[in-house]
């Protein structure tokens, strides 16, 4: 797979589909890497030129020392998309993918013609949340947060038939340094002024069994943007994708219909 050598970073990313096609961006959660969406590209209208990078800290980018500023974070995914020479794509952003998804968009509108924030807001949690969680990562690693992390990630009959377990150990096998930084980039990020401040095709995406962005939090994110078009997801959690591969993506092939982006 594609390295992107930057001053600063080796920048991990997959390019997927006809280099001419139409761009979908897909920016990954806190603690996993661009292949989240493995089994639901296939599901995905034909033709679009696919671009997932690993954020610093995760999969095959490099691993700077924490902290993480949110820029940084944002500077990164608009280096790339500047290198590919892509404009007008479409941006779907995950959690804290969905932070650099409304990042970029404030920044660079030439580089993105429509948002897809899923499972994310404006602000993810208090920074007292945060520090808590840093806390117990600087001092138990990854696995002090694994279990609690799955809980608010999947539903309960996901769980239940032990379906979560692989996902489980893809956390713990990601890097601490990388979680510690992203999450302290998380803790100081807030776009409540930034994002209302957007008029660009958005769509935004909840589900109704998500303990990381409860859908009442989600929705709050759509009221920012006026004229977004918001979607509940029932019976799934925080990566609807995994719990429902084909129900998420008929959303995203409709709403690129929608635009006309394919």
């Amino acid at each position: 797979m594609p390295h992107l050598f930057l001053p600063d970073l080796r920048l991990h990313y997959h390019d997927d589909g006809p280099k001419d096609g139409p761009a979908l961006v897909l920016l990954h959660c806190l603690g996993l890497d661009g292949t989240i969406w493995d089994e639901v590209l296939p599901l995905l209208p034909k033709g679009l030129r696919l671009i997932r990078p690993d954020m610093r800290g995760h999969g095959g980018s490099d691993m700077p020392p924490p902290p993480y500023a949110m820029g940084a974070l944002i500077r990164d995914v608009e280096r790339l998309l500047d290198h590919l020479g892509l404009r007008e794509a479409v941006v779907l952003g995950l959690s804290i993918g969905g932070l650099v998804a409304q990042g970029l968009a404030v920044k660079r509108l030439d580089l993105v013609r429509g948002l897809i924030l899923s499972n994310t807001a404006h602000r993810l949690g208090a920074p007292s949340l945060w520090e808590g969680r840093i806390a117990a990562v600087e001092q138990g690693g990854l696995a002090a947060i694994a279990e609690s992390t799955m809980e608010r990630w999947f539903s309960r009959p996901f769980r239940a038939e032990m379906r979560h377990k692989p996902w489980q150990d893809r956390l713990l096998a990601g890097s601490v340094e990388g979680w510690l930084g992203a999450a302290q980039a998380i803790a100081h990020t807030d776009f409540y002024d930034t994002t209302s401040g957007l008029r660009l095709p958005t769509m935004v995406i909840a589900a109704s069994e998500d303990g990381s962005t409860p859908p009442d939090l989600v929705r709050d994110l759509a009221d920012l943007i006026p004229g977004s078009r918001f979607h509940l997801m029932r019976r799934a959690g925080h990566l609807p994708f995994v719990e429902q591969p084909a129900g998420y993506a008929a959303l995203i092939d409709a709403f690129l219909t929608d635009i006309g982006h394919i």
